[in-house]
Protein backbone atom coordinates (compact mmCIF):
# COMPACT_ATOMS: atom_id res chain seq x y z
CA UNK A 1 0.00 0.00 0.00
CA UNK A 2 1.42 3.36 -1.01
CA UNK A 3 1.04 6.21 1.45
CA UNK A 4 2.79 9.44 2.28
CA UNK A 5 5.40 9.74 5.03
CA UNK A 6 6.86 12.87 6.51
CA UNK A 7 10.07 13.94 4.83
CA UNK A 8 11.78 14.42 8.19
CA UNK A 9 11.61 12.18 11.22
CA UNK A 10 10.83 14.16 14.38
CA UNK A 11 13.21 13.81 17.31
CA UNK A 12 10.30 13.84 19.77
CA UNK A 13 6.52 13.91 19.75
CA UNK A 14 4.10 15.01 22.44
CA UNK A 15 1.31 12.53 23.01
CA UNK A 16 -1.25 11.44 25.57
CA UNK A 17 -0.49 8.37 27.68
CA UNK A 18 -3.22 6.62 29.69
CA UNK A 19 -2.01 6.12 33.26
CA UNK A 20 -3.67 4.09 36.02
CA UNK A 21 -5.20 5.71 39.11
CA UNK A 22 -5.67 3.56 42.23
CA UNK A 23 -9.18 3.03 43.64
CA UNK A 24 -10.08 5.94 45.92
CA UNK A 25 -11.24 3.62 48.70
CA UNK A 26 -7.89 1.84 48.93
CA UNK A 27 -9.28 -1.50 47.73
CA UNK A 28 -7.38 -3.85 45.48
CA UNK A 29 -7.66 -2.82 41.84
CA UNK A 30 -9.30 -5.30 39.50
CA UNK A 31 -10.61 -5.67 35.97
CA UNK A 32 -12.83 -8.46 34.69
CA UNK A 33 -11.55 -9.81 31.38
CA UNK A 34 -15.00 -10.89 30.16
CA UNK A 35 -17.11 -7.95 29.05
CA UNK A 36 -20.31 -7.11 30.90
CA UNK A 37 -23.19 -8.35 28.69
CA UNK A 38 -25.28 -5.29 29.52
CA UNK A 39 -22.75 -2.46 29.16
CA UNK A 40 -20.34 -4.11 26.74
CA UNK A 41 -17.49 -2.83 28.91
CA UNK A 42 -15.05 -4.62 31.19
CA UNK A 43 -16.01 -4.06 34.82
CA UNK A 44 -13.19 -2.49 36.83
CA UNK A 45 -12.83 -0.47 40.02
CA UNK A 46 -9.98 1.85 39.07
CA UNK A 47 -9.80 4.65 36.56
CA UNK A 48 -7.24 6.03 34.14
CA UNK A 49 -6.04 9.55 33.40
CA UNK A 50 -4.43 10.93 30.27
CA UNK A 51 -1.15 12.78 30.73
CA UNK A 52 0.70 14.62 27.98
CA UNK A 53 4.26 13.30 27.74
CA UNK A 54 7.23 13.65 25.42
CA UNK A 55 8.05 10.46 23.53
CA UNK A 56 11.54 10.36 22.02
CA UNK A 57 12.10 8.82 18.60
CA UNK A 58 15.30 6.81 18.98
CA UNK A 59 15.65 5.85 15.32
CA UNK A 60 19.41 5.88 14.60
CA UNK A 61 20.47 5.42 18.22
CA UNK A 62 18.40 2.43 19.22
CA UNK A 63 21.60 0.49 19.95
CA UNK A 64 21.99 2.44 23.20
CA UNK A 65 19.10 0.53 24.75
CA UNK A 66 19.20 -3.05 25.99
CA UNK A 67 17.32 -5.39 28.31
CA UNK A 68 19.69 -4.86 31.22
CA UNK A 69 20.03 -1.08 31.21
CA UNK A 70 16.50 0.05 30.25
CA UNK A 71 14.41 -3.13 30.02
CA UNK A 72 13.91 -3.21 26.23
CA UNK A 73 15.99 -3.86 23.15
CA UNK A 74 15.45 -3.44 19.42
CA UNK A 75 16.87 -6.04 17.02
CA UNK A 76 16.97 -6.32 13.25
CA UNK A 77 15.72 -9.87 12.68
CA UNK A 78 13.48 -10.67 9.68
CA UNK A 79 11.06 -13.52 10.42
CA UNK A 80 10.93 -16.68 8.33
CA UNK A 81 7.24 -17.06 9.15
CA UNK A 82 5.42 -14.02 7.72
CA UNK A 83 1.77 -14.93 7.19
CA UNK A 84 0.55 -14.80 10.83
CA UNK A 85 -2.89 -16.03 9.81
CA UNK A 86 -3.06 -19.47 11.41
CA UNK A 87 -2.46 -20.03 15.13
CA UNK A 88 -1.17 -23.56 14.62
CA UNK A 89 1.38 -22.42 12.04
CA UNK A 90 2.44 -19.56 14.28
CA UNK A 91 3.02 -21.94 17.18
CA UNK A 92 4.88 -24.47 15.04
CA UNK A 93 6.99 -22.10 12.96
CA UNK A 94 7.19 -18.64 14.53
CA UNK A 95 7.54 -19.91 18.11
CA UNK A 96 10.51 -22.08 17.13
CA UNK A 97 12.46 -19.29 15.41
CA UNK A 98 11.60 -16.85 18.20
CA UNK A 99 12.90 -19.22 20.87
CA UNK A 100 16.23 -19.36 19.05
CA UNK A 101 16.27 -15.56 18.73
CA UNK A 102 15.64 -15.11 22.45
CA UNK A 103 18.32 -17.63 23.39
CA UNK A 104 20.84 -15.93 21.10
CA UNK A 105 20.10 -12.46 22.44
CA UNK A 106 19.97 -13.34 26.15
CA UNK A 107 22.21 -16.39 26.58
CA UNK A 108 19.29 -18.21 28.21
CA UNK A 109 19.40 -22.01 28.51
CA UNK A 110 15.65 -22.51 28.11
CA UNK A 111 12.79 -20.45 26.67
CA UNK A 112 9.11 -21.36 26.97
CA UNK A 113 6.66 -19.28 24.94
CA UNK A 114 3.33 -19.44 26.77
CA UNK A 115 1.09 -17.36 24.51
CA UNK A 116 0.83 -14.81 21.73
CA UNK A 117 -1.48 -11.98 20.73
CA UNK A 118 -2.10 -10.59 17.28
CA UNK A 119 -3.44 -7.05 17.28
CA UNK A 120 -5.06 -5.39 14.28
CA UNK A 121 -6.34 -1.90 14.91
CA UNK A 122 -9.89 -1.46 13.76
CA UNK A 123 -11.28 1.93 14.93
CA UNK A 124 -14.91 0.84 14.56
CA UNK A 125 -14.53 -2.35 16.60
CA UNK A 126 -14.14 -3.13 20.31
CA UNK A 127 -11.34 -5.14 21.82
CA UNK A 128 -12.37 -8.78 22.30
CA UNK A 129 -10.36 -12.00 22.79
CA UNK A 130 -10.78 -12.82 19.10
CA UNK A 131 -10.33 -9.26 17.86
CA UNK A 132 -7.52 -7.65 19.79
CA UNK A 133 -6.86 -3.93 19.44
CA UNK A 134 -3.67 -2.06 20.47
CA UNK A 135 -3.35 -1.91 24.26
CA UNK A 136 -3.92 1.76 25.02
CA UNK A 137 -2.78 2.13 28.63
CA UNK A 138 0.59 2.13 30.38
CA UNK A 139 1.09 -1.31 31.89
CA UNK A 140 3.48 -4.15 32.70
CA UNK A 141 2.17 -7.59 31.82
CA UNK A 142 3.13 -9.50 34.98
CA UNK A 143 3.65 -8.77 38.67
CA UNK A 144 6.20 -10.80 40.65
CA UNK A 145 3.44 -13.03 42.01
CA UNK A 146 2.01 -13.60 38.53
CA UNK A 147 5.47 -14.29 37.08
CA UNK A 148 6.16 -17.02 39.62
CA UNK A 149 2.68 -18.45 39.02
CA UNK A 150 3.46 -18.59 35.29
CA UNK A 151 6.47 -20.83 35.96
CA UNK A 152 4.32 -23.21 37.99
CA UNK A 153 1.61 -23.14 35.36
CA UNK A 154 3.79 -23.92 32.36
CA UNK A 155 6.45 -26.27 33.75
CA UNK A 156 6.23 -29.63 35.54
CA UNK A 157 6.23 -29.22 39.33
CA UNK A 158 9.75 -30.61 39.90
CA UNK A 159 11.29 -28.55 37.14
CA UNK A 160 9.48 -25.38 38.21
CA UNK A 161 10.86 -25.69 41.74
CA UNK A 162 14.42 -26.00 40.41
CA UNK A 163 14.08 -23.22 37.85
CA UNK A 164 12.78 -20.80 40.49
CA UNK A 165 16.05 -21.20 42.42
CA UNK A 166 17.90 -19.44 39.59
CA UNK A 167 17.43 -16.30 37.53
CA UNK A 168 14.42 -16.16 35.26
CA UNK A 169 12.66 -13.47 33.26
CA UNK A 170 9.48 -12.89 31.32
CA UNK A 171 10.23 -11.24 27.98
CA UNK A 172 7.77 -10.24 25.27
CA UNK A 173 8.84 -10.24 21.64
CA UNK A 174 6.89 -7.59 19.69
CA UNK A 175 6.91 -7.22 15.91
CA UNK A 176 4.86 -5.26 13.37
CA UNK A 177 3.32 -7.52 10.74
CA UNK A 178 2.34 -6.83 7.15
CA UNK A 179 3.69 -3.25 7.11
CA UNK A 180 5.59 -0.73 9.27
CA UNK A 181 3.90 0.47 12.47
CA UNK A 182 3.51 4.14 11.58
CA UNK A 183 0.07 4.28 13.14
CA UNK A 184 -0.49 3.71 16.90
CA UNK A 185 3.12 2.63 17.53
CA UNK A 186 4.52 1.18 20.75
CA UNK A 187 6.06 3.43 23.43
CA UNK A 188 8.41 2.04 26.07
CA UNK A 189 9.47 3.66 29.33
CA UNK A 190 13.15 3.68 30.29
CA UNK A 191 13.34 1.68 33.53
CA UNK A 192 15.95 4.08 34.90
CA UNK A 193 13.27 6.79 34.98
CA UNK A 194 10.73 4.67 36.86
CA UNK A 195 10.28 3.96 40.55
CA UNK A 196 10.13 0.21 41.18
CA UNK A 197 7.74 0.57 44.11
CA UNK A 198 5.77 3.81 43.70
CA UNK A 199 4.93 3.76 39.98
CA UNK A 200 3.06 0.46 39.78
CA UNK A 201 -0.50 -0.52 40.68
CA UNK A 202 -1.20 -4.27 41.03
CA UNK A 203 -4.40 -5.08 39.13
CA UNK A 204 -6.20 -8.41 39.47
CA UNK A 205 -7.18 -9.83 36.06
CA UNK A 206 -10.33 -11.79 36.76
CA UNK A 207 -11.07 -14.54 34.23
CA UNK A 208 -14.07 -16.87 34.46
CA UNK A 209 -11.89 -19.75 35.64
CA UNK A 210 -8.76 -18.20 37.17
CA UNK A 211 -7.15 -14.97 38.27
CA UNK A 212 -3.98 -13.29 37.02
CA UNK A 213 -2.28 -10.09 38.05
CA UNK A 214 -0.77 -7.28 36.05
CA UNK A 215 0.65 -3.85 36.83
CA UNK A 216 -1.05 -0.64 35.84
CA UNK A 217 1.45 2.22 35.70
CA UNK A 218 0.87 5.42 37.68
CA UNK A 219 1.98 8.81 36.40
CA UNK A 220 5.47 9.99 37.24
CA UNK A 221 6.73 13.17 35.56
CA UNK A 222 10.24 11.68 35.53
CA UNK A 223 9.24 8.92 33.08
CA UNK A 224 11.25 8.93 29.86
CA UNK A 225 9.30 7.38 26.99
CA UNK A 226 10.93 6.06 23.79
CA UNK A 227 9.73 4.68 20.46
CA UNK A 228 11.22 3.53 17.17
CA UNK A 229 9.39 5.50 14.50
CA UNK A 230 8.24 3.48 11.50
CA UNK A 231 9.25 0.16 13.05
CA UNK A 232 9.20 -2.46 10.29
CA UNK A 233 8.23 -6.16 10.22
CA UNK A 234 11.97 -6.91 9.93
CA UNK A 235 12.52 -5.33 13.36
CA UNK A 236 11.54 -6.69 16.77
CA UNK A 237 11.63 -5.22 20.24
CA UNK A 238 12.23 -7.36 23.30
CA UNK A 239 10.24 -6.09 26.29
CA UNK A 240 11.25 -7.26 29.76
CA UNK A 241 8.15 -7.70 31.88
CA UNK A 242 9.89 -9.33 34.85
CA UNK A 243 13.36 -10.18 36.13
CA UNK A 244 13.99 -12.18 39.28
CA UNK A 245 17.24 -10.23 39.76
CA UNK A 246 16.08 -7.20 41.75
CA UNK A 247 19.27 -5.97 43.41
CA UNK A 248 19.49 -2.73 41.43
CA UNK A 249 22.00 -4.07 38.90
CA UNK A 250 19.55 -4.51 36.00
CA UNK A 251 16.17 -3.29 34.81
CA UNK A 252 13.33 -5.28 36.35
CA UNK A 253 10.44 -4.34 34.04
CA UNK A 254 9.32 -2.10 31.18
CA UNK A 255 6.18 0.03 31.29
CA UNK A 256 4.79 0.14 27.76
CA UNK A 257 1.71 1.15 25.79
CA UNK A 258 0.39 1.87 22.34
CA UNK A 259 -0.06 5.58 21.71
CA UNK A 260 -1.53 7.85 19.08
CA UNK A 261 1.41 9.47 17.31
CA UNK A 262 0.25 12.92 16.14
CA UNK A 263 2.87 12.87 13.37
CA UNK A 264 1.69 9.59 11.81
CA UNK A 265 0.80 9.97 8.12
CA UNK A 266 -2.95 10.45 7.80
CA UNK A 267 -3.18 7.68 5.22
CA UNK A 268 -0.89 5.18 6.96
CA UNK A 269 -2.20 1.61 7.07
CA UNK A 270 -3.74 0.59 10.39
CA UNK A 271 -1.28 -0.95 12.81
CA UNK A 272 -0.94 -4.74 12.89
CA UNK A 273 1.42 -6.55 15.24
CA UNK A 274 2.19 -9.78 17.06
CA UNK A 275 3.62 -10.21 20.52
CA UNK A 276 4.92 -13.41 22.06
CA UNK A 277 5.28 -13.85 25.82
CA UNK A 278 8.10 -16.06 27.01
CA UNK A 279 9.54 -17.49 30.19
CA UNK A 280 13.33 -17.15 29.93
CA UNK A 281 15.51 -19.34 32.17
CA UNK A 282 19.22 -19.34 32.99
CA UNK A 283 21.49 -22.07 34.36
Amino acid sequence: MAFSTNSTSPATVTAGINYAVAPADGSRAYVKVTRNPVTGERDQNYRTEVKEVVVENVRGKEGQYNLDNVGFQWIKSPAKHTSFENDQDIKQEYYAESIELLKKQTGASKVVIFDHTIRRRRPDQVDTPGNRQPANGAHIDQTTKASIARVHRHLPADEAAERLKKRFQIINLWRPISHPAWEWPLALCDYRSADLDKDVLPVALIYPDFEGETFGVKFNPKHKWKYLRGMTPEEVVLIKCFDSVQDGSVAVFTPHTAFEDPTSPADAPLRESIELRALVFYD
